[in-house]
């Protein structure tokens, strides 16, 4: 029997293809590959998460609690307050266990980010948010601004929060491009407008983010 390795975050480069593959072209099945797209693309991304679970024992309870909390975030934004749709008026199966696969990616990103690039993110997104609610096109923008800004400025993993915003706002524009979500023009019981996607929806990921570590940081506490 082989024992089993362990898979670092910093030395899988190939995982770190397929995950982007991944999400990429399983968007894709999803919006075109007909009645058998979804179940598809859902088989494959649990069992890939299945594997990253395996072969990450360090990063585990950090993967599991991401896995638990995007669970819950997906239901309470997308089919409670309904700030987005999916086109099928569900929670599709793969997209739990892709906020995983994006949360493992930003995670591998993150230490090779420029740093130039991590500096500049923060004042390019305060300029395209500020235009976008001057035009009255995306009000939501704002108040996600800020949760960014503060995950950026007081949590402990700023590089890992700017990946994660500009790993989110890429795959947003391409999954709304595709058409396999798309954002109410309103917020629901705020009125406010909001652009599809909203350019700062990625401080959703950076607090996804953020409260994983902190259920990490918690358990390591009380194991000692």
């Amino acid at each position: 029997m082989f024992a089993k390795q362990p898979f670092p975050m910093s030395g899988s480069p190939f995982f770190a293809l397929l995950a982007s593959f991944t999400i990429v072209a399983g968007l894709a099945a999803d919006r075109f590959g007909g009645a058998w797209g979804q179940p598809l693309v859902s088989l494959w991304v649990w069992g890939l998460l299945g594997m990253l679970l395996y072969r990450s024992a360090g990063l585990r309870p950090q993967l599991l609690a991401c896995l638990a909390i995007a669970t819950a975030g997906e239901v309470v934004l997308s089919l409670v307050w309904g700030l987005y749709d999916y086109r099928l008026g569900n929670l599709p199966l793969f997209v739990p266990p892709g906020h995983v696969l994006l949360y493992w990616l930003g995670l591998y990103l993150a230490e090779r980010l420029p740093g130039r690039l991590v500096a500049l993110t923060s004042w390019l997104a305060l300029v395209a948010v500020s235009v976008l609610a001057l035009a009255g096109q995306d009000w939501l923008g704002p108040p996600l601004l800020v949760l960014f800004l503060v995950c950026v400025w007081k949590g402990p993993s700023p590089r890992l929060y700017v990946t994660m915003f500009l790993l989110s706002l890429v795959m947003e524009l391409w999954g709304t491009w595709l058409g396999n979500w798309s954002w109410r023009s309103s917020v629901p019981g705020l009125g406010w407008p909001v652009s599809n996607p909203p350019l700062a929806a990625g401080a959703f990921y950076c607090v996804l983010d953020l409260l994983s570590e902190s259920v990490c940081r918690r358990q390591r506490c009380h194991a000692v």
